[in-house]
């Protein structure tokens, strides 16, 4: 197996046995990614950086040193500040800022020994649900989604083993969806994200993208823990030691005793009138039921893309009013700041209430059932060129409430749709349950044999 083939545990075992050195690595690593680099997936590379950090990586390793993470080589999306690197936020709109300081996350990442090597694609301000000029690696036409689409190209490309992405409004869940890998969007707030841009607040959660959940794991057990500089963060459960059942929530009950032994209570509610299912979605979700013996359930609640578009809407025309002065502002980053000129405060303020109702449901769905089982969307990767894509509050009706109410979900693949492209399963659980998240999401990929999918 070729060195940029290993997935992260596998690669930081390696260079531990100094296997191969952290210096190769990356030179693999890199030379991996001029082989697909019209995929598109950076924004920014760090080549430099990243050879002295290789270095610095060997050094550490020959004298029995270094984190969990030393000469492994990753990406950081574009929007995760790095002291001194420029952050272009995907625009023309303002001029690329450069921070003077580094988000907690990069460098937790930074001191567990990670070689950085570039900044990852992402669409403008991080708005859409798509990456445009960045490509699907399963099929260049269609899109990899967003807005860390760079992100989980580059690891589904096998151009690094894992990424750190952001999600306010599914942004880690979708493009791992679309391009058949595993992503995490942890508590909010298990990863600290501070200092970062102005708006979402209090939607965002920073998670790794890996091709397994062990990788996934490891990168989230070196990022998350609290930080006395962010208001937000706090501890969450990394292990889980209670046994779980599953709930299912489709559109009938599935039979199945929900006894798996696993950590804490794990279910499932796929309600399809949240949004569209294609065929094919709705029958590999049924499948991953019937095998794990999940009972139907839901939160009983609507749609709530609305809600979340009235908070994400109105905060980012506050946070960008400079770049929706600018001509050079693209059109769909246009249209999203308009809409929050619409958001009235009494709407605003309703909808931020609201996310009390959204926390309280799926609390008692929790208490019910155990963790909840979703499709992460409702269809494959669609073709990047249309001229008006399916909108993400249909095939996305499943991402929203687990940034409303911070809580842990994770994308992993779950097969294969009509045309052939991933489709994908999503694990979603109580606050700072995020340990039991990844074993029930670890547990499901090895009934499905889906790890290394890509």
């Amino acid at each position: 197996m070729e060195i940029w083939e290993l997935g992260a545990v596998e690669l930081a075992a390696a260079l531990r046995a100094r296997e191969c050195s952290a210096v190769e690595a990356l030179a693999a690593v890199l030379e991996r990614a001029e082989a697909v680099a019209d995929l598109n997936p950076f924004a920014l590379r760090l080549d430099e950086r990243a050879l002295a950090s290789a270095i610095d990586a060997d050094a550490q390793l020959a004298a029995g040193e270094g984190g969990p993470l030393c000469g492994v080589p990753l990406t950081v999306k574009d929007s995760h500040y790095m002291a001194g690197v420029p952050t272009s936020h995907g625009t023309r709109a303002v001029p690329p800022y450069v921070p003077a300081e580094t988000v907690t996350a990069v460098r937790r990442l930074e001191a567990a020994g990670a070689v950085i090597f570039a900044k990852t694609a992402t669409p403008e301000f991080c708005y859409a649900g798509t990456t445009p000029g960045t490509h699907n690696p399963h099929d260049p036409t269609r899109t990899p989604g967003g807005s860390s689409g760079g992100a989980a190209v580059a690891v589904a490309a096998h151009v690094g083993p894992l990424a750190l992405g952001g999600d306010g409004g599914g942004s880690i869940r979708i493009p791992a969806a679309f391009c058949g890998i595993v992503g995490f969007k942890p508590t909010f707030g298990a990863v600290p994200r501070e200092p970062s841009s102005q708006g979402w607040k209090t939607l965002v959660a920073y998670g790794p993208l890996a091709r397994c959940v062990a990788d996934a794991r490891l990168m989230f057990e070196t990022l998350a823990g609290e930080d006395p500089y962010d208001r937000h963060s706090v501890d969450v459960n990394l292990k889980g030691t209670v046994p779980f059942t599953f709930a299912a929530g489709a559109d009938g009950p599935i039979s199945g005793d929900g006894n798996l032994k696993g950590t804490v209570p794990f279910r499932f509610a796929a309600c399809d009138t949240l949004g569209t299912l294609d065929d094919e979605v709705r029958a590999a979700f049924r499948n991953v039921c019937a095998e794990v013996g999940a009972n139907d359930d839901a939160p009983n609640l609507p749609n709530n893309a609305a809600t979340w578009a009235a908070i994400a809407t109105a905060e980012a025309r506050w946070a960008d009013a400079e770049a929706f002065a600018s001509p050079e502002l693209g059109r769909y980053a246009r249209s999203f700041l308009e809409a929050g000129d619409a958001v009235t405060a009494e709407a605003y303020i309703r909808a931020q209430m609201y996310r009390e109702e959204i926390h309280r449901a799926y609390a008692q769905l929790f208490e019910r059932s155990g963790l909840l089982l979703t499709p992460t969307v409702g269809c494959e990767a669609f073709d990047a060129s249309l001229a008006a894509p399916p909108t993400v509050p249909d095939w996305g009706a499943y991402l929203f409430d687990a940034n409303l109410a911070g809580l842990p979900a994770c994308a992993i693949p779950m097969g294969r749709g009509r045309d052939g492209l991933p489709i994908s399963l999503q694990i979603t659980g109580p606050r700072g349950a995020d340990g039991a998240v990844l074993a029930a999401a670890e547990h499901i990929e090895e009934l499905l044999h889906v790890a290394r999918y890509v």
